[in-house]
This record gives C-alpha cells, sequence and structure tokens, in this order.
C-alpha cells in the first residue's frame, strides 16, 4: 500500500515537473528572437556595452519565470515593401520610379535590440516605415540624376540609396537584403524618344546585317548551286564515260560473240558440207549416174521398140492400103454395075414410057395410090365444116372429082412419077438434078367441093 502511494507521489510529481518546466521553459525559433523583460532578465555586456535592461535570447531556450519575466518573440525573417515613387530629375522631367525593397532586423543583438526597442509589439508597422524612408531618399538622389543616368546606370542609384539610409536603417535595428528598380516611367515620352535614335540606328543596322546576310546568303546559295552543277556535270560526265565504257565493253562482248558464232557456223557449216558431200551429194551422184544409164538403157529400148513398132505398123499400113485398095476397088466395080443396071433398068422403064405410057402411069398409081390419098385428103385440110348429101357415095365422088379432075391431084400424079429416076416430064426431058419436074395443070375448072 505504501509503495503505490510512494509511486502515485513520484508519478504526480513527475507530472508536476514537467508542467511546471514547460510552463518556465521558452525555446526560440531559428527565425524569432526571444525578448525576455522583468526580475532578473540581464544580459551580459555585448561589445564594451552595458546591459541592455532586457534579455535576448536567439537559438536556444531559457527559463522564464511566470509572474516575474515576461518573454515575447520578435521575427527574424524578411520583409519586402514595394516603391512606387513620383519625382523630377535633374532635367526637370517628371518621371515615376517603381521599385522592390527586401529587408529583415538584422542577426546582431544590437540590432535585435534597436529593432525591439523600436518594432516589437508594432512590427506590422515596419513596411511603412520602410516605405517613406526609400521614397524620400529616392527622390532625393533622382533630383541629382538625368534621366539617361536613371536609364543607364541604375546600379548607381540602388547603391546610393542604400548608402543614404543606411544610418537610419542601423538605428531601427534592420538591414537591406535587396533593393531593386523594376521601372522607370514618364509622361512626356522623353524615354522613348531617347530610345528612337539608338532603335532606328539598331534598325538600320538590323536591316543592313539583314541585307548583308541576305547577299552573303544568295552568294553561298549561288557558289552552292554551282558546286551542285559542277558535281552534277562531273557525275554526268562520269556516267557517260561509265555507260560509254559498259556500251564499249558489251559491244566487244557481243563482237567476240558474233565472231565465236560465226567460227563455230562456219565449223558447222563445213561439217554439214562434208556431211552432204559423204552422205548426200556422192549417193546422188550415184544414184543419177546410175538413173542415166538406166534411162539411156530404157531409151535404147524403147527406140528399139519404137522402130520395130513403126516396121510393124508401115507393114500393117501397107497391108490395110492394100486392102482398102482392093476393098475400094471392089466397091467401085459394085457401083459401077449397079448404075449401069440401074441405067438400063431406067432406059428400059422409059422405053416403056415412051411405048406404054398410060399402062406404066397405072402401075405407078398402084404403088404410090397410100401417097396420093394422103395428098388429095390435104385439101380438105382447110375446110371448117362440110356438107356430104350423098352419103358415102358423096364423099367417093367428091374425092374422085378431087383426084381426077382438080389440077391438084394431077400435079400431085405426075410428081409422084416424076420422083422415079429417069421418068421423062409431059415434054418428054428428063430432070437435070434429079429432082421431080413439074408437070402442068389440067385443064377446066378446079375441083372445089361444095360446101
Amino acid at each position: 500500500m505504501p509503495v503505490v502511494i510512494v509511486a502515485v507521489a513520484v508519478v504526480v510529481a513527475v507530472i508536476f515537473l514537467i508542467v511546471v518546466f514547460k510552463m518556465i521553459w521558452r525555446v526560440a525559433e531559428p527565425n524569432e528572437a526571444l525578448i525576455i523583460s522583468g526580475l532578473g532578465a540581464r544580459s551580459k555586456p555585448v561589445n564594451g556595452l552595458d546591459s541592455l535592461g532586457f534579455k535576448v535570447v536567439t537559438g536556444k531556450g531559457t527559463m522564464v519565470m511566470p509572474g516575474f519575466q515576461v518573454a515575447r518573440r520578435l521575427r527574424l525573417d524578411i520583409h519586402n515593401t514595394t516603391l512606387e515613387v513620383h519625382c523630377v530629375t535633374q532635367q526637370g522631367i517628371p518621371v515615376q520610379v517603381k521599385g522592390v525593397v527586401i529587408y529583415k532586423v538584422g542577426d546582431d543583438l544590437v540590432s535585435i535590440a534597436n529593432a525591439s526597442r523600436r518594432f516589437l509589439d508594432q512590427q506590422k508597422s515596419m513596411d511603412g516605415a520602410i516605405h517613406e524612408l526609400f521614397t524620400g531618399h529616392l527622390r532625393s538622389i533622382i533630383g541629382g540624376l538625368t534621366v539617361e543616368d536613371l536609364i543607364l546606370n541604375r546600379e548607381r542609384l540602388t547603391s546610393e540609396t542604400r548608402l543614404s539610409a543606411a544610418d537610419e536603417m542601423s538605428k531601427l535595428g534592420l538591414v537591406v537584403d535587396s533593393l531593386q528598380i523594376q521601372e522607370i516611367e514618364d509622361a512626356t515620352g522623353y524615354i522613348t524618344n531617347l530610345g528612337r535614335p539608338h532603335a532606328a540606328a539598331v534598325a538600320s543596322a538590323a536591316r543592313i546585317a539583314e541585307a548583308e546576310r541576305d547577299r552573303e546568303a544568295t552568294e553561298r546559295e549561288q557558289e552552292a548551286a554551282r558546286q551542285n552543277a559542277a558535281v552534277i556535270r562531273d557525275t554526268e560526265i562520269k556516267k557517260a564515260e561509265y555507260q560509254g565504257q559498259v556500251q564499249q565493253a558489251e559491244q566487244q562482248a557481243k563482237q567476240e560473240v558474233i565472231e565465236k558464232e560465226t567460227r563455230n557456223a562456219e565449223l558447222e557449216a563445213e561439217r554439214t558440207e562434208k556431211l552432204l558431200e559423204s552422205q548426200i551429194r556422192k549417193p546422188a551422184d550415184a544414184r543419177a549416174y546410175e538413173r542415166v544409164k538406166l534411162a539411156e538403157a530404157e531409151r535404147e529400148e524403147r527406140v528399139a521398140h519404137a522402130q520395130a513398132a513403126a516396121t510393124e505398123t508401115q507393114l500393117k499400113a501397107q497391108r490395110e492400103a492394100e486392102a482398102t485398095r482392093i476393098l475400094g476397088e471392089a466397091q467401085a466395080g459394085a457401083i459401077r454395075n449397079k448404075g449401069l443396071a440401074e441405067a438400063d433398068a431406067i432406059k428400059a422403064r422409059a422405053q416403056a414410057l415412051s411405048e406404054n405410057t398410060e399402062a406404066v402411069i397405072a402401075q405407078q398409081l398402084a404403088e404410090r395410090w397410100p401417097e396420093i390419098v394422103e395428098a388429095g385428103a390435104g385439101v380438105f385440110g382447110n375446110v371448117d365444116n362440110m356438107v356430104v348429101l350423098n352419103g358415102a357415095e358423096g364423099i367417093e365422088e367428091m374425092l374422085a372429082k378431087a383426084l381426077t379432075l382438080g389440077g391438084a391431084g394431077l400435079g400431085l400424079a405426075r410428081n409422084l412419077l416424076a420422083g422415079t429416076a429417069g421418068v421423062p416430064s409431059a415434054n418428054g426431058q428428063k430432070p437435070v438434078d434429079g429432082t421431080a419436074p413439074s408437070l402442068p395443070a389440067a385443064d377446066g375448072p378446079s375441083g372445089t367441093p361444095e360446101a
């Protein structure tokens, strides 16, 4: 039981000690300084100076007695403020200068002490103080400078400003880390006009330089084009030479091939000629000689046969001619004998006609009666209608009249009689060409049938 109480007492004591320690112990951050004032708050002499009347602690911890001492923090980090100053230069030209000031509390104890005395409870008012400080210094400095100095030598402006404000900044415990003049403007256009000659000169130089560069570029392009053309020309020449060499080599190769083919063709022709000589020409000559001899033998044989056939034909013709002659002589004798016989017959007939004409005529009419009847019937060939009154007797009478009394019937009879060879005509003459002589028509009326 006592052990627990002791333990609890120890724990409570530890906690109490921790709470007390937290209450009395203060630690300064790297960007701040602890300003401790109160009972016993004294700092050691610094650089021969006596105590400041308060204690400054940076970068470490210290004990602060509650109720007896007070600890406050002073920020050591940087601050910046913008500057916008309207002023007049030495030339009387109004300008507006814009810049920025970057500052902080100094790191040494004197600067911290000075800053703590002036800005410990009013740290936000440091920007306004710095702005007013630098604005005044800039106006005074710019009033002694020209616009050309402001433009061409800004470093002089910043350095003079920092030097002129150094004493005030030291009294305030502040240091300037950076002062930059950002912009200088004028409402009169002086700066613009001031830069025009230079801009014109620069533009002229730029144009000249550009023209020079264009000329150089053109010359280089032309030179490159000439070199390119020369390279192309040399390439074309070399290509043409190479092509010429190739063509010459091809022609030489073709010529060698042609010569080789020619030699091969000549050898082949010689071989072919020899082969033709041995295999075709000599056998052909032999066969031709053989055919010539055979033809001569056949011709001699045909001549012999022809001579024999001619001799035989001649003999046969002679025999046939002799037979023909004998046959002709026999036929001529027969014809002559027949003619003599016919002449004797005609003579006998003529003599009979002269002695007994009627009998001969009757005989001839009897022999030619069918022809006479046919000729008499021809009289009625042109009659369209014929009327016979006495029947058959009428027809007989009509025909009898036509044959006996009609001139046509008598003439027909005479012609028939004259057709026989050697029959004299009515006037006792023979016909010369062997044709029947025409008989004179009978006297009296013609036997025209009654129609």
